[in-house]
């Protein structure tokens, strides 16, 4: 990797013309050691990612990480002041307060949570919600302090939260949608989603959502709000069973109803994992991790996601990041190092051709795997880059 002291020297070369500035577009991908690396290392990443730019793939700075911590996700709070790094590893998850640098993690114990995954804050950014595949719950925690408030569990009641991975939530019909994924030793798999009011974390219903005989063994992983649906709408992936389906809530009856809306089967496809939308929300894209491909939705009616195209990444398909102005598509390729699935590129997508147009292999040929790629919020890209040079 490069050092970070030329990297200082260069940022001090970049940020002597504001309109060079302006231009860049930087990245926080979260990585670890390939399996065959001899000493395993993880840590997290500021990457330039703009395509037009001098410094294209270049690392900038690199946060540190312990090795047996084994980082998942990333995810911001509402104003994107704050980043959350899950792990897998240890019942710790880490908050990372973007609006000082330099960028220091502070770990917050989270004594119930068992291999933490995926994380929401609320619309008014005072709450998060943080699912814990291993330990079958969810944290509830104060977003502001930082701090683990309540433990939500379900067992034993005819509404469950088993395996608990991909979160959503809506504050406008107070819900949240937990996907019940698999267990980590994966040896059992679920395939329901879990209703929770979000005001108070009450467990209201679990549904199933797959048209096979029980236990069907789907493993829904991610589930997601289409942006400006009325009425809501949510996106499911089912990773094992390779579809997409829809959640449509019914403001009448305060329910949702649930049907499958694509197959990826007959494109010769598996392990469907990631959605994004854009801004307008009118483009859905989903990530499948073997062989490794992006799909492409018109999501005018989110209800019915219209199929536009499917384009070829690498294997382990998984995260996506869009330009600010959605000209370019990025794709992270990595999927919990397994065989097949952790290819360790980021690959580069011109939505204007939808034609790839680059790989970005900086950390594949250094021998690590990236598990996760967000974009740098635009109004700390500046100041931080300026911070650098001192």
């Amino acid at each position: 990797m490069v050092p970070f002291r030329f990297l200082v020297s260069a940022l001090a070369l970049m940020l002597a013309g504001p309109s060079v500035v302006a231009a860049e577009q930087y990245a926080l991908l979260n990585y670890e050691s390939k399996p065959d690396q001899p000493v395993r290392r993880e840590g997290i990443a500021i990457m330039n990612i703009e395509p037009d730019s001098s410094d294209f793939g270049k690392i900038l700075m690199e946060i540190p990480l312990p090795s047996d911590l084994v980082a998942h996700h990333i995810f911001f709070n509402r104003d994107k002041s704050k980043a959350y790094i899950t792990a897998l590893g240890k019942s710790i998850l880490h908050v990372v307060d973007l609006t000082k640098f330099p960028y220091q993690l502070r770990a917050i114990a989270v004594p119930d949570c068992q291999m933490g995954e995926d994380l929401v804050v609320s619309e008014d950014n005072k709450t998060w919600f943080l699912t814990c595949m291993g330990s079958s719950n969810v944290i509830m925690g104060d977003a502001v302090k930082d701090q683990p408030v309540k433990t939500i569990s379900a067992a034993g009641s005819d509404a469950f939260i088993l395996y608990p991975h991909g979160i959503a939530i809506h504050n406008g019909i107070d819900r949240i949608l937990i996907t019940s994924t698999v267990k980590p030793d994966l040896s059992e798999a679920g395939d329901t989603v879990t209703v929770i009011e979000a005001s108070t974390g009450t467990v209201l219903s679990t549904h199933r959502v797959t048209s096979k005989p029980a236990p069907a063994k789907t493993a829904p992983v991610e589930v997601m709000f289409a942006p400006n649906a009325n009425p809501p709408v949510v996106h499911i992936t089912n990773m094992l069973e390779g579809t997409l389906w829809a959640g449509v809530w019914d403001p009448k009856t305060k329910t949702f109803s649930f049907n499958q809306i694509d197959d990826f089967g007959p494109r010769e496809q598996g392990m469907p994992l990631e959605m994004m939308y854009n801004k307008k929300g009118d483009r859905l894209f989903v990530t499948t991790a073997k062989p490794g491909f992006v799909n492409l939705y018109d999501n005018s009616d989110p209800k019915h996601p219209k199929f536009l195209k499917a384009i070829a990444t690498a294997g382990g398909a998984h995260h996506t990041v869009l330009s600010p102005d959605e000209r370019y598509l990025f794709v992270q390729n990595s999927f919990l190092n397994l065989e097949g699935m952790s290819d360790g590129s980021i690959t580069v997508i011109d939505l204007k051709n939808d034609q790839v147009v680059g790989s970005i292999d900086t950390l594949k040929s250094a021998g690590f795997n990236p598990n996760c790629i967000m974009p740098l919020p635009n109004h700390f890209q500046k100041p931080t880059m300026r911070a650098m040079m001192h």
